[in-house]
């Protein structure tokens, strides 16, 4: 059986962007993260806070990670439903400015 930090790091990954399972991985990070029982205690200094630097870290980035592409998925159904409308969003980047060049001397 291979065993690595990179499958722990991947099963997370998959199961936290699952939705099935979602809320069961975040709150039991942070139960994790809560308790007094953890992989190296808490009791020796900087030792003790690695492991939970990490979840925190893998936590906080796959959440936000989801939320970024759930305000991008939102973004783009109300864009696609503003041209099926007829109507085009107000962007700088679609907005074209047609300016007459004169020569000043």
């Amino acid at each position: 059986m291979n065993f690595s930090l990179e499958s722990i790091y991947t099963w997370y990954r998959n199961t936290i962007r699952n939705p099935k399972y979602r809320w069961w991985v975040i709150g039991g990070s942070l139960l994790y993260l809560l308790s007094p029982l953890d992989i190296l205690p808490d009791i020796f200094p900087i030792i003790g806070w690695i492991d939970d630097g990490v979840i925190a870290t893998l936590l906080v980035a796959e959440v936000s990670q989801m939320l970024l592409e759930r305000l991008k998925a939102g973004k783009d159904t109300s864009s696609a439903q503003a041209n099926a409308a007829g109507t085009t969003p107000a962007s700088p980047d679609d907005s074209v400015v047609d300016v007459d060049a004169v020569s000043v001397k």
